[in-house]
C-alpha cells in the first residue's frame, strides 16, 4: 500500500517543554535520594551499600539494555526503529557517568562482597581467589567501562552526525560493520560484570546462566524504558506522527517476547539447580526462602511472568494507548522489583527491613540517570532524522 510520507517537524526538544527540563529534575531529585541514602550511614552501613548496589545494578540494565537495543538494530539492519532508536541511543549516552556512580560500590566492596576479605577465605575462596580477588576486580570494572563507554559513544556519534549529513550511507555501514564486533564485546563484559557485582555477592554459589538473566531483565528494562519515554514525550506534544501505534506494537512483542525469555531463563536456573540438589549450588535460592524473601521468590513467577504474558499476549493491548503504557509501567515495576530481589537478601535481615533506604538509593541512582538522560537528549533531534531508512520507519506497518 502506498504512503505520502510526510517528514515530522516535532524533532527538536522546545526550550518550554517540561522534558527540557528533566535534566534538572532528575539532579534534584537524585541528589535528595543519594542524601536519604547516606544520611544514616554510621547505623546502617552494610544495608546502605546493598541498597545502592541494587540501585546502581537496576539503573545500569536499562542503560546497557538500550545500548544492545542499538547494537541489535545496526546487527539486523532494522529500519522500522529509525525513529525509536535516538531514544536508546539517548538513554545508552549515561553509560559514561556510571563510571562515577560505581565509586560507592567500589568504597563499600568490604561490606558488599565476602571474598574481597583476604584474611578469612576459606578452601572454596582461596581456590577461586585467582579470580576473585581485588586487583583483577578493578581491573576487569576498568574494562567493562572503557567497552561500554566506547561502544555507547561511537554509535551515539555517527548516529547523530547523519542529523547534519542526512542519508549519508557511509555513517550507516560504519554502524552495521562495527556492530559485530560490538556484540561479542557487549555479550562478554555484561556478563562477566552480572558475575562480578551480582553473583559474586554469594561467593560459594556459581550459575552459568546468571549473566543472561541479567540480560534478559535488562532488555525488558530497556523496552519498558523506551515505551515510557515515547509516550511522554508525544503526551508533551513532540512526535505525534514520527511514532505510531505500529512502533508501538513492536515494542509491545518485544515487552512480551522477553518476559518470556525472562521467565525461561529464570526457570532453566532453577530447574537445574533443584534437581541436582548439590549444596553450594542450592545456597542462592535457600538463602531467598526465609526471613520474608520466600513471599517474593514464589510470587516472582506470577507477577513478572503470568501477569504479563496474559496482559500483553493480546494485540489489542499492544496497540490500545492505554494498554501499552499499563503495560511499560507494570514490567519496568517488576524489573526492579526483580533485581532488589537478587541484591537485598544478601543484607541480612527481613524482607522490607529500611525499606526506605532502598527507596532513597534508587531515586538517588535514577535521578542522576535521568539528569545525564534529559542532558543528552536536550542536544540534538529526538528521532535519527537523517537515518537513510527513516522514511521506511515512518511508514512501517504490522501485517
Amino acid at each position: 500500500m502506498a504512503h505520502e510520507i510526510k517528514i515530522p517537524e516535532d524533532v527538536d526538544l522546545p526550550a518550554s517543554s517540561l522534558w527540557s527540563k528533566l535534566w534538572i529534575i532528575g539532579a534534584g531529585v537524585g541528589a535528595l535520594g543519594l542524601v536519604g541514602t547516606f544520611a544514616t550511614y554510621s547505623s546502617n552501613q552494610k544495608h546502605i551499600y546493598h541498597s545502592y548496589l541494587f540501585a546502581f545494578m537496576t539503573m545500569l540494565s536499562i542503560a546497557l539494555g538500550c545500548l544492545a537495543f542499538v547494537i541489535i538494530q545496526h546487527v539486523v539492519r532494522a529500519g522500522w526503529s529509525a525513529v525509536i532508536r535516538r531514544i536508546a541511543e539517548n538513554a545508552m549516552m549515561t553509560l559514561p557517568v556510571f563510571v562515577l556512580l560505581f565509586i560507592p560500590v567500589y568504597v563499600g566492596v568490604h561490606d558488599l562482597y565476602h571474598w574481597s576479605h583476604a584474611e578469612s577465605l576459606d578452601d572454596i575462596l582461596k581456590a577461586k581467589a585467582p579470580y576473585l580477588n581485588m586487583e583483577f576486580w578493578r581491573i576487569r570494572a576498568v574494562v567493562y567501562f572503557v567497552i561500554w563507554g566506547v561502544l555507547a559513544v561511537f554509535f551515539y556519534r555517527k548516529s547523530t552526525a547523519q542529523d547534519d549529513n542526512q542519508k549519508d550511507p557511509s555513517l550507516t555501514r560504519s554502524m552495521w560493520k562495527a556492530s559485530g564486533v560490538a556484540v561479542l564485546l557487549f555479550g562478554l563484559s555484561q556478563t562477566f560484570a552480572s558475575f562480578d557485582w551480582l553473583m559474586s555477592e554469594q561467593p560459594h554459589w556459581y550459575s552459568t546462566m546468571f549473566g543472561v538473566y541479567y540480560f534478559a531483565g535488562s532488555m525488558l528494562g530497556a523496552y519498558a524504558f523506551m515505551t515510557l519515554v515515547a509516550k511522554g514525550l508525544q503526551k508533551g506534544g513532540l512526535l505525534k506522527t514520527a511514532i505510531t501505534t505500529e512502533h508501538y506494537h513492536d515494542l509491545g512483542k518485544f515487552l512480551f517476547g522477553h518476559t518470556v525469555f525472562w521467565a525461561y531463563i529464570g526457570f532453566s536456573q532453577f530447574f537445574l539447580i533443584w534437581y541436582a540438589n548439590i549444596p553450594e549450588e542450592t545456597e542462592f535460592f535457600i538463602h531467598r526462602l526465609h526471613h520474608g524473601w520466600e513471599t517474593v521468590s514464589y510470587a516472582l513467577p506470577l507477577v513478572h511472568f503470568f501477569i504479563p504474558f496474559f496482559f500483553l499476549l493480546s494485540r489489542h493491548v499492544k496497540r490500545h494507548p492505554t494498554g501499552i503504557l499499563v503495560g511499560a509501567f507494570y514490567v519496568m515495576a517488576m524489573h526492579i522489583l526483580d533485581v532488589w530481589w537478587l541484591v537485598m537478601p544478601n543484607a541480612g535481615g527481613h524482607m522490607g527491613e529500611k525499606i526506605w533506604i532502598d527507596a532513597c538509593a534508587l531515586l538517588g541512582v535514577g535521578g542522576a540517570f535521568l539528569a545525564v538522560f534529559g542532558f543528552v537528549m536536550n542536544r540534538h533531534k529526538l528521532i535519527a532524522i537523517g537515518d537513510p531508512r527513516l522514511e521506511e520507519s515512518l511508514a512501517h506497518e504490522n501485517y
